[in-house]
């Protein structure tokens, strides 16, 4: 009972979190920089996806660009490319593919 009870605690949280990234209230690189306990086991394609027009394909694009899986998790990530993943973010990616 502990674990589903946690594990509800865990999706209500995560859902809080993506809805108020989806309406702009929190951002994608302030979370992955702060790594709340919401997100640590949360996919960085997950949390990224939750912006208002990122897809699939944008979602695939912007972490091939920065050689990095769909399936890492936010806490699992080292500083750096939690640093890395925020600077990119807040350069404004657009979904471009460098030439």
């Amino acid at each position: 009972m502990r674990a589903l009870e946690q594990a509800n605690r865990v999706r209500l949280a995560r859902a809080e979190l993506k809805r108020q990234v989806a309406e702009g209230e929190a951002t994608v690189a302030g979370i992955v920089l702060q790594c709340p306990w919401e997100a640590e086991s949360m996919t960085i394609a997950d949390l990224l996806m939750s912006q208002h027009r990122w897809g699939r394909s944008r979602c695939r694009r912007f972490l091939m660009s920065i050689s990095m899986l769909e399936t890492k998790t936010i806490g699992s990530m080292t500083e750096r490319q939690r640093k890395e993943l925020a600077e990119r973010l807040s350069e404004g990616y657009n979904g471009a593919v460098a030439a």
